[in-house]
């Protein structure tokens, strides 16, 4: 069986930490290098239901894409929410990795994941990372889909495909405009409305997108407006965890470590409900 520092070098080759934001906390939060893995479980956030899964599987290494500390802390205390999932890893000998936007900006990364859990071929990088000769890494992804197709069938598509989540596919545009050509991007992607709108693309599929950015992004497009597909977070991202989870598959049958690799299916996706109200008229403002 190989050791935590090992693993952690494979993973270190695939999502260099270097390739991280300035702003990010990637790497190996807790464990020891000198302990052998054997079951590794990949989970989209170090929340305490993929700990427990963890624990559960009896799993040596869990890597998430989210930062357990994205920002400084003076404490594990386990008073704390985040202090007991460290106490809860130590405990038990589960190391946690993180790999954030160094695996959103790999090739293959998180958007590649995404297109790919949507049927669609990628072209290119939204954004290029100019250090890439090769035009490959970066963020975010141009795609297009297998046949052009409207915007409700491509939305149809997004719902049957991604995780379900209680937010499920929020949807702006005409639901008959065809769609050849579409932009993804795992995770919050409003910091993105000027790459895709220099993209050319009919559709941006991404998550988080709020009222201000997205309405005035709408507006600027007119008369031609470029839809927009607004997915939870957790279910953009989470495909990148089977992509991961079959890369260390190879790089185990590659090193003869028989390595046990496993996918957390747990929805950790903050929101648990969606209550719909009905259509209304919009022409008067409610009381």
């Amino acid at each position: 069986m190989p050791r935590l520092s090992e693993v952690i070098a494979a993973l270190d080759a695939l999502w260099p930490p270097e390739r991280a934001e300035g702003w990010d906390a990637v790497g190996t939060v807790c464990g020891d290098p000198g302990q052998e893995v054997t079951r590794v479980l990949f989970a989209v956030d170090p929340v305490r239901e993929t700990v427990e899964e963890a624990r559960a599987l009896h799993a040596d290494l869990l890597v998430t894409h989210h930062p357990l500390y994205l920002r400084g802390t003076t404490t594990v205390s386990a008073g704390t929410a985040k202090g007991r999932v460290v106490h809860t890893l130590i405990k038990n000998d589960i190391a946690l990795h993180v790999a954030h936007t160094n695996a959103d900006r790999a090739d293959p990364g998180v958007s590649d994941a995404l297109a790919g859990a949507l049927d669609l071929r990628v072209l290119r990088p939204l954004v290029p990372d100019p250090a890439d000769a090769d035009g490959r890494r970066g963020l975010g992804r141009v795609c297009e889909p297998d046949h052009p197709m409207t915007l409700s069938e491509f939305a149809a598509r997004a719902a049957e495909r991604l995780p379900a989540t209680a937010q499920g596919i929020r949807v702006a545009g005409d639901p008959d405009a065809v769609v050849r050509t579409v932009a993804v991007s795992g995770g919050s992607g409003d910091s993105l409305f000027g790459a895709v709108r220099a993209a050319g693309v009919d559709a941006f599929l991404t998550a988080d997108l709020r009222h201000h950015p997205a309405s005035e992004f709408l507006a600027d497009g007119a008369p031609s407006p470029l839809a927009l597909l607004d997915a939870a977070h957790w279910a953009t991202e989470w495909p990148w965890c089977e992509l991961a989870a079959a890369q260390l598959d190879e790089i185990s049958d590659r090193h003869g470590w028989d390595l046990r690799v496993h996918v957390s299916k747990t929805v950790t996706d903050p929101w648990t409900a969606h209550a719909a109200s009905s259509p209304t008229d919009t022409s008067g403002a409610p009381n």
